[in-house]
Formats: C-alpha cells, sequence, structure tokens
C-alpha cells in the first residue's frame, strides 16, 4: 500500500463516529473467507448463529437472551437493522432506546457473541412492508427494489447513516461484526443486476470493509437472480435434507465456505389460521447434519420476541394474510424468552460439536411470571368523539397520500339524500367498518376479498367508513403497490361517491382521547387501572373481546383479534410500574367483555 492511499485509509476510517475508540480499545482482528472456510484470526470458524432482532425484544431483555443463546451453544447473534424504525420520516433518524443498535451490537460482544449484520434495505422478517418506510409510498410510481434512482437515493441514505452508527463495531476495528448481508432473498422477488450492485457499492461506501454475503433459497433461480459474484452465497431452508439443500448450491456454486442463513426452525402465523408448530427431531438432526460436516448456520429465530405496534407484517398467496402481532415463531426461547423442548435438543446437538476446551455456559435464572386478577376497564372514549380536522379531497386518499403510516383513516361522506343499494370500495386495505351514525351496517375484509355491502342509508348523518391499516405485505411482488386506506373509488348504486372529509388516525397516543365512566358504545377505547407489587411478564388474555389493540402504560403491546390463533398479548415486565397501571384497549367490536386478567402462558385458539 503507497504512503498516499494509507494516509487516505486512515482518515476515511477516521471519519467514522466510533471507529478510533473501538481501534483504541480492542485489538484488531482478521476474519476472511479462505477456500472453503471462514477464516478468523487465522483459524478456521463453524459460525454457530442465531437470530435475534432488537425492535422486538425490551432493551432490557437483550443481554438474557444473549446469555441462553451463548448457553445453548451460539457464537454468533445474527440482525437485521429496520430502516422504517430508524428513519420514520425522511431524514429524521432514531437510533435512541430500543432502538440503540450500536449498543445491541456492542452488548453481544461484551457477551461473547460474534455478529452478523442484515442491513437491507429490505429486511423481509415478518414486518410492516419489509423495513421499507412507507413514506415511499407517498410517491405514486416509486418502485422499491429495485434501480429507481429516488429508491436508491432514500437507500443509499440510510445506508449511510447505519454505517455512522455500526461501522467502527466491525471485526476489523475491534468489533464483533465479522459479515454485512447485501438486501435480502432478493431471488425470489427479481433479477437487477443493477440493483444488487448498487447495494453492494452503498454498503461499502457506507465503510463496510469485512466480507459481505448474500443469502436466497437453494433453487437455481433465486440464487441466480440473489446472489453476487464477489459474495459469500448461503442459503435458506428449513426442515427436510440439509444434504439436498447443499447439493443445489454445490451445483451453482463450486467454491466458497457452506452456510444455512436462515434454517427456519419455525414458522409465523397469520390472522385466522392454526398457529404453527414443529416437530424437535427434524430440526435437531438437520443440525446434527450440517455440525457433522462443518456446515455453518444461522438459526431463524432463536428467539424471535413480539412485532409490537403496528410493526407485523403480511404475506399475499392468493388472498391478503396478516400477520399476528407475536412472533414466537415456536423458537428455541419462547415469546417470553424462556426455554423450550427445542433449546434443551439443540443443546445436546451443539454440545457434542463443541471445539477441545469449549464449554457451554449456564443458564442464566429465569424471568418471574406474574398472573394478574381479573379487573375491570370501567371508563371507555368513542373512537370517532376526536378526529380533528379533515382533509377534503374529492376522491378518497390512501393513508400514504394523506401523510399517514400505520394506524386507521376515517373516509366521511355527507349525502345530499337518502340511499340505498350496493356499497362498493375499490378498495379497503385491509379491514374496514361501515357506520351511519352510531349505527354499524356492516365490515369488508380484504382477507377474504369483500368489498360490497348492501345499504340503506338515510339522509341524515354521515356515512363514515373507518379503514384499519392491518399491516404492510413484506414478501413477493404484491408489496411493491400495497398502500393502504381506500386506494381507488368508493361506488353506491354503481354511481361514484366524491367529495370526501379524510381523518388520519395514527392512534399512536390513545390517552389523549376524552375518557369517561361508561362502558360504551364500540368503535371505543377502554381504559381500566390495577395494583402491582412487583413486575412480571406476564400475557394478557384477550379472549371475549373483539378485534383492535392494547396499551399498558402508553406501550402498545399489539393488535389482538378473536379470530386467532393468537388470543393473548405479551407484556414484559419492564413495561409494568410498582404501584398503579394503566390498560387501554380499542375494541372495533361490542361485546359484553369489558374486563381483562392475564397469565403465564401465551393462548392459542383460532376460532
Amino acid at each position: 500500500m503507497s504512503g498516499n492511499r494509507r494516509k487516505f485509509l486512515s482518515a476515511a476510517l477516521g471519519a467514522v463516529p466510533g471507529w478510533r475508540a473501538a481501534a483504541a480499545g480492542k485489538p484488531r482482528r482478521t476474519f476472511a473467507i479462505g477456500g472453503n472456510e471462514f477464516i478468523l484470526d487465522g483459524a478456521p470458524l463453524v459460525i454457530r448463529s442465531g437470530d435475534m432482532h432488537y425492535p422486538r425484544v425490551p432493551r432490557p431483555y437483550w443481554r438474557d437472551r444473549m446469555r441462553k443463546m451463548r448457553a445453548m451453544g451460539l457464537n454468533t447473534l445474527c440482525t437485521y437493522a429496520f430502516w422504517n424504525a430508524h428513519e420514520p420520516r425522511p431524514g429524521q433518524f432514531d437510533f435512541s432506546g430500543n432502538l440503540d443498535i450500536a449498543e445491541y451490537i456492542r452488548t453481544a460482544q461484551a457477551e461473547g457473541l460474534h455478529v452478523l449484520l442484515r442491513p437491507g434495505p429490505y429486511v423481509c422478517t415478518e414486518w410492516d412492508f419489509g423495513g421499507l418506510p412507507a413514506w415511499l409510498l407517498a410517491t405514486p410510481d416509486m418502485k422499491v427494489r429495485s434501480a429507481d434512482p429516488r429508491f436508491l437515493t432514500a437507500a443509499g441514505r440510510y445506508l449511510e447513516r447505519v454505517g455512522k452508527e455500526v461501522a467502527g463495531l466491525q471485526v476489523t476495528r475491534g468489533g464483533p461484526i465479522l459479515m454485512v448481508q447485501v438486501e435480502n432473498e432478493y431471488g425470489s422477488f427479481g433479477r437487477d443486476r443493477e440493483y444488487m450492485k448498487s447495494v453492494q457499492r452503498m454498503i461499502r461506501g457506507a465503510g463496510f470493509e469485512v466480507p459481505l454475503f448474500t443469502a436466497d433459497g437453494s433453487g437455481r433461480q433465486n440464487l441466480a437472480g440473489g446472489t453476487l459474484d464477489d459474495a459469500v452465497a448461503v442459503i435458506n431452508f428449513g426442515g427436510g435434507s440439509p444434504a439436498r439443500e447443499f447439493a443445489n448450491l454445490a451445483a451453482f456454486r463450486q467454491s466458497g465456505p457452506r452456510m444455512c442463513g436462515e434454517y427456519w426452525v419455525g414458522w409465523f402465523d397469520h390472522w385466522g389460521e392454526t398457529h404453527h408448530t414443529a416437530a424437535v427431531k427434524e430440526f435437531a438432526d438437520g443440525l446434527e447434519w450440517m455440525l457433522s460436516h462443518g456446515i455453518s448456520f444461522n438459526i431463524y429465530m432463536v428467539h424471535g420476541g413480539t412485532s409490537f405496534g403496528y410493526m407485523a407484517g403480511a404475506n399475499f398467496s392468493r388472498v391478503y394474510q396478516p400477520d399476528i402481532s407475536s412472533y414466537d415463531y415456536d423458537s428455541p426461547l419462547d415469546e417470553a424468552g424462556r426455554p423450550t423442548p427445542k433449546f434443551d435438543a439443540f443443546r445436546d446437538v451443539i454440545r457434542k460439536h463443541l471445539a477441545p476446551g469449549e464449554r457451554l455456559p449456564e443458564l442464566p435464572p429465569p424471568s418471574p411470571m406474574i398472573a394478574i386478577p381479573r379487573f375491570e376497564l370501567t371508563e371507555s372514549a368513542p373512537l370517532l368523539a376526536r378526529l380533528g380536522k379533515p382533509i377534503r379531497s374529492a376522491k378518497p386518499l390512501t393513508m400514504e397520500a394523506a401523510g399517514q403510516d400505520y394506524g386507521f383513516i376515517l373516509y366521511r361522506k355527507r349525502l345530499d339524500r337518502a340511499a340505498k343499494g350496493v356499497l362498493e370500495v375499490t378498495e379497503a386495505r385491509d379491514y374496514a367498518c361501515i357506520y351511519q351514525g352510531g349505527k354499524r351496517l356492516g365490515t369488508l375484509d380484504r382477507r377474504r376479498r369483500e368489498s360490497r355491502l348492501n345499504v340503506d342509508l338515510a339522509a341524515e348523518p354521515p356515512l363514515d367508513i373507518l379503514v384499519e391499516n392491518m399491516s404492510r405485505i413484506n414478501f413477493g411482488p404484491q408489496m411493491v403497490s400495497d398502500r393502504k386506506g381506500i386506494t381507488e373509488k368508493v361506488t353506491l348504486g354503481g354511481e361514484e361517491l366524491s367529495g370526501w372529509e379524510i381523518y388520519p388516525m395514527p392512534l399512536d397516543d390513545p390517552g389523549r382521547w376524552p375518557f369517561a365512566r361508561g362502558k360504551g358504545a364500540a368503535p371505543s377505547f377502554y381504559s381500566g387501572t390495577f395494583q402491582l407489587a412487583a413486575a412480571g411478564d406476564t400475557f394478557f388474555d384477550m379472549r371475549g373481546w373483539g378485534k383492535g389493540l392494547a396499551w399498558l402504560n402508553g406501550h402498545n403491546l399489539g393488535r389482538y383479534w378473536s379470530a386467532g390463533p393468537q388470543q393473548s398479548l405479551f407484556a414484559p415486565a419492564p413495561w409494568f410500574r410498582a404501584g398503579r397501571n394503566e390498560m387501554i384497549v380499542l375494541d372495533l367490536e361490542d361485546g359484553g367483555n369489558r374486563t381483562l386478567q392475564s397469565g403465564e402462558n401465551a393462548i392459542w385458539e383460532t376460532k
């Protein structure tokens, strides 16, 4: 290296925040690809990794979960970075609190774990819009996950900021980051080489110099579309035959380390479907096969946690399929972070393949669980009692066009005469409740492709269409245009209705609604308090309620729905207070139950 180039490189690295501190505090290490092996500090390394995501696990629990990963026998933590969480508005970044990814990675290093970083820009992971920010969809013809220069400009700005946060934590600078992934399963989406190379350049430009990798299914089409010549190609699969999967990879690419980038040991759930569980032995046997052949792996998920708030994603396979809030995933560590039989089986397998002198740490003590006795929610606030100033538009606007990302949006039409016939909404995304005055006329469920309702309307009061964003599609071609609210038009008896008042309702702070004593009629918020002497993790039993969301002391626990399979909401101990605690529940349906209790275990039932 020439003297000028050395000076330039030193100056460039010195411009990365935290690099000099990392380099000064930790010895520089080497990580490289050596033929068919990963080489750490000159010695072969079999990566034993597990996926766990910082937004899905309350920050006070990060260290506990990492210690359990180590106790199971893992030596590496894998995590995505979440663009929509970090850049909620263009150019406005948030890396604080539970989004402090740099501290998450430093904690992993302190607990003896290497790190695989997957910054996207697209991450999938059953997360709203695959981690892409909803504001991208405010541009009508934006083509996400493509070489559209508007998308690349936005993605480049985000990746540059991720680099400023964590590039100083690469293994070459004294940190734990071994490798960085380029995009995510792109071969399942497209074959745009210009786009993939652009993302690769952006990651390098953000200061990441460690080896890069791609992750795709093992089919030739997936690998052809998603891999890069100068990045490690890893493959994703679940049970079945690892031997067959790696034979597929070998037929496509003969050289390079072998690794399962996502070893799917469970699965996610959609509303209205059955909760997924998986046989332990099949996955333990697959793990045994990989370790016996010196193959690296990443368990997806080792601990799924919870997609709190509005962050659960959705799929589209013939019909729209929104995901539940729980991301339990039937993982080795359950939603509350407790070891399962799968944890024990995997630990037994890994123990047989430890390096000479390597020992597994003991499990940390379990976190306390509590059961809260039944209490009543004694106050209510009608959802439509606090609407603010409307946006007036001849035609319905999508949620994104109205400047809104999540929650609900209300479309109000003042009629000039009574009318009856078929009300058709094209298209209500994703769940619409139709009212006139306080009377609910019916619902439209996108899962069932419902768009028409027979109505008999008076001239007064106005017609209200309340639309819930149940989550944006996170996988497949339909995600590109999955805007929310009413996406086209509304007709009555075949005649298009115009002249709308539109009220965005992000519902980020339901405590601002005007509560009063009484049960009220849905859709309403319901509020109640309870006393707590000592905090612990718990699951609120939502059976008897209809459909909505719940907040504990201002923290959005996620969605519930009597359709199942999720019938409880996980509430972590750090979100409770000693003494008085408040629960607020939004229910779209009238029901007899306006009480809550909690227990120590999740409840799974499908109607």
